[in-house]
């Protein structure tokens, strides 16, 4: 269903604004060391993606995150009390503690893992994706990559099995312009990564990342498509990635001019404006909004801090079979 109603829309922006919330308390605590590990990849700047392809996929529906998961995983529905938990170690974690930053997930929202290989789940979706299909069920797996992953074998594996048995696959690329340093321009020959999907006949459309609403509408298109049978298609969002890589990186590749840019396009400013303009919300409602939210981070940071430790006598073999508990 594309049409955009008062409820729908709020609810994307309900998400996009919980994202943002939770990604910059976890750098908050990062920086406290609050949260155990090294490698943490913060989703703010890229709200819109996950929060438009999300909203267009049933409960049911499969999704296969990355290293940069927590926004993937908080637009299919993830509590962020549990999420905190999991980052900072603690038993009620979704993944029990054991998990961390890059490997937070959980079946019980369709997540099929975050992973720190760079586009393994391009072919671990094909096989969620033929799971349904030989199940008879009409289930949708959803894949987020970045644009570096798209120069991996396994983005070609992943695409040509997908197409030659028109698996009911949604291959999602978040473009934010950076292979971990590296622009894109120094890592492709090509503009549009969109373009690629043509290889494996199958439609490829390039979307604004920034404008939920555009990259609701695209995904609804290709989601509809996987359902009735007609197959996988190539979305590619582009977007912009407000922090470096991980919250320790020096980030000096990209320029103080380019970083002063990012504010200019914020998904969550264009939706809020959009709100007003197009009556969809007062001013009032969006900041009842925000203000929820806020304490809903805030209760999630509670909830980790005053949830128990694991226990180290458990085999940690055992946990991971299934991501929850």
């Amino acid at each position: 269903m594309t049409e955009l109603t008062n409820e729908l829309v709020l609810r994307m922006y309900r998400t996009m604004y919980t994202i943002r919330k939770f990604e910059e308390t976890v750098s908050e605590r990062a920086g406290m060391a609050m949260i155990p590990g090294f490698m943490i990849h913060l989703y703010v700047g890229q709200e819109a993606v996950a929060t438009g392809v999300c909203a267009a996929l049933r409960e049911d529906d499969y999704m296969v995150s990355t290293h940069r998961g927590h926004g993937h995983l908080i637009a299919k529905g993830a509590a962020p009390d549990r999420m905190m938990a999991e980052l900072q170690g603690k038993e009620t974690g979704y993944c029990r503690g054991r998990g961390g930053s890059m490997h937070i997930t959980s079946v019980e929202v369709g997540g099929l893992g975050a992973n720190g290989i760079v586009g393994a789940g391009l072919v671990i979706a094909p096989g969620a994706a033929l799971s349904a299909k030989l199940r008879g069920t009409d289930q949708v797996t959803v894949c987020f990559f970045g644009d570096g992953a798209s120069n991996q074998g396994t983005f070609h594996e992943g695409l040509n099995l997908a197409s030659l048995w028109k698996l009911p696959v949604v291959f999602v690329c978040e473009n934010n312009g950076y292979g971990f340093s590296t622009p894109q321009d120094k890592h492709q020959p090509i503009d549009r990564i969109s373009k690629r999907a043509a290889s494996y006949d199958m439609p490829g459309i390039t979307v604004d990342g920034n404008d939920v609403l555009e990259v609701y509408l695209a995904a609804c298109w290709a989601v509809e498509r996987a359902r009735k049978g007609e197959g996988p298609t190539l979305i590619e969002a582009v977007t912009l990635r407000w922090h470096g890589h991980y919250e320790d990186d020096d980030d000096e590749y990209r320029s103080a001019e380019e970083k002063a840019e990012f504010p200019k396009h914020c998904p969550i400013e264009r939706l809020e404006r959009d709100c007003i303009e197009r009556g969809w919300a007062s001013t009032s409602q969006l900041e009842r909004i925000r203000s929820e939210v806020d304490k809903e981070i805030e209760k999630a940071c509670e909830f980790a801090d005053e949830s128990p430790e694991p226990s180290p006598d458990e085999d940690p073999a055992l946990i991971f079979s299934g991501g929850d508990r």
